[in-house]
Order: C-alpha cells, then structure tokens, then sequence
C-alpha cells in the first residue's frame, strides 16, 4: 500500500486522493526537504478512507497525516509537519 518500501524511517503517512491539490502542494514541499513519507490513495484502499474519517469526524478531508505515535493533521502546513516530525524524534 505505502509508496515508500522502509516505513522504519518514516514518522508519518499521508492519506491522500490523485486529484487533491492540498495534497500535490504539501507532497513536493516534503519532497523539496528530504522528509520521508508513506502515501496512501484512499480510492484505491477503502479501509484507508476509514482512517481518514475516523481523524476527521466522518469526513474523508485529504491530505489527512497520521504519525507514528497515533495523532493526526488535516491539511497542516510545511512548518506543522516539521514541528511534529520534530517532536517524534
């Protein structure tokens, strides 16, 4: 499912959909800073989209990021992402 083989380095996954903006926006600045990253299309995976409403109280709202220590964001900035990827370390 994640397009990321070594989910040991990874601190996060992105629920995503192919169509979303928000979501090609926040991917290339994650790119741009070397953060690595899982990604999952809720279309393809439908047990993912209850992921992403279960951190969105029903809504499937994309990109929803789900870290390694079980909390999420909807939508969060760059500097949101590095701040949490800071505090996981």
């Amino acid at each position: 499912m994640p397009d990321n083989a070594d989910q040991a380095s990874t601190n996060f996954t992105m629920y995503s959909t192919p169509w979303c903006g928000y979501c090609h926006r926040l991917r290339s600045q994650l790119d741009r800073e070397g953060i690595t990253y899982d990604v999952v299309d809720i279309e393809q995976h439908p047990e993912a989209a209850k992921i992403v409403e279960t951190a969105n109280n029903g809504n499937q709202t994309v990109p929803t990021l789900v870290y390694s220590d079980g909390t999420a964001q909807t939508n969060p900035s760059l500097a949101q992402v590095k701040a949490k990827v800071a505090s996981l370390a």
